[in-house]
């Protein structure tokens, strides 16, 4: 008996292609004393994948090196057990990678079968916890402000909004299609959402922030960064998240001039959750709590099959997806 996983077999020069990965047949392992086999059954798909497929050795965790499994977490079942804190039918969340099962000796989290996987993937997992660390770690938000989120519709900046609103906050969000717009306004409540690809975004953005911005929480870089940064107000914050507009480029763009640092006395802050994932059950159980009192509302992309991430994890960085990317096994 034999199962499939993905191997990173040469780095991605700009866009990732298919020849990036091979698939590969690997034999059921047996199990040794204090090991668990998880049968995985939902893939995380995420932006940070293409740094970590990079052969940059200076960030914030090592690259993926060539003939590794892809890395990726997920969540998956207990099916053989050698280990009494995970006995068969446990259900468990963390790293895994691009693979049907995976063998661990510690490491993943039990997780309710009461929740929804594409819930937990959206709301609890790293999405989640790194929308709330960013927003009240870094950005420290108080009723009455008002904070621009880039990225709105994916997975974090969806949930740094609603967050932000439970707060007493006022939310603008920006996003890349007018589809997504309306779901930032109508499904989630933000106060307004914002097209990037608008010749007349900053006008719009001017009207829809007419006291000034105090938070950024940036996801994106890219074309409205600068509309955003000169928005600001004094004492404002910004927690720089991630630049997907840069991922896929050979030359990241140029960002705004600092001189708006100095006269407006911003703070700017970037994070990585490796830095904080001795928080990542104390952030999840919060997440959790808002989660099931309906507080916080998700939407998932779900691909289906292994093979669909080899191509689907370009709708990260086209803005394809609506919602957190998943894939089903």
């Amino acid at each position: 008996m034999s199962y499939n996983a993905i191997l990173l077999k040469k780095r991605p020069e700009i866009r990732i292609t298919p020849d990036v990965f091979e698939k590969v047949s690997q034999p059921m392992p047996l199990l040794a004393d204090g090991e668990f086999l998880v049968k995985q059954t939902h893939m995380s798909l995420d932006p940070a994948m293409r740094g970590w497929m990079s052969a940059d050795k200076d960030s914030y965790i090592p690259p993926v090196e060539l003939g590794e499994v892809m890395r990726s977490s997920g969540i998956g079942d207990v099916v053989e057990s050698r280990h009494p804190d995970f006995p068969v039918g446990t259900r468990v969340m963390g790293m895994m990678g691009w693979t049907e099962y995976f063998v661990a000796r510690g490491g993943l989290s039990p997780v309710p079968t009461t929740v929804p996987q594409e819930a937990l993937l959206s709301v609890v997992a790293l999405p989640g916890v790194t929308a709330y660390h960013g927003l009240y770690e870094v950005l420290k938000p108080q009723a009455g402000q008002t904070l621009v989120v880039t990225g709105a519709a994916g997975s974090v900046g969806s949930m740094v909004g609603q967050l932000a609103k439970l707060e007493g906050v006022t939310v603008i969000g920006v996003a890349g299609s007018e589809e997504k717009c309306r779901w930032l306004t109508e499904t989630l409540g933000f106060d307004a959402a914002l097209n990037y690809h608008d010749e007349n975004f900053a006008a719009q953005l001017a009207a829809a922030t007419p006291k000034g911005i105090d938070l950024f929480f940036e996801n994106t870089g890219g074309a409205a960064q600068a509309a955003i940064y000169h928005r600001m107000n004094a004492h404002g914050r910004v927690a720089v998240c991630g630049m997907i507009a840069d991922y896929n480029t050979a030359t990241p763009q140029p960002g705004p001039n600092w001189m708006n640092i100095v006269r407006k006395r911003l703070m700017i802050q970037g994070f990585t959750m490796p830095d904080h994932y001795h928080r990542f059950a104390e952030y999840g159980q919060k997440l959790a709590e808002l989660l099931m009192e309906g507080k916080l509302k998700y939407r998932a992309h779900t691909l289906h099959g292994l093979d669909s991430a080899i191509d689907g994890i370009n709708l990260l960085f086209t803005g394809e997806n609506k919602g957190k990317l998943i894939v089903e096994l």
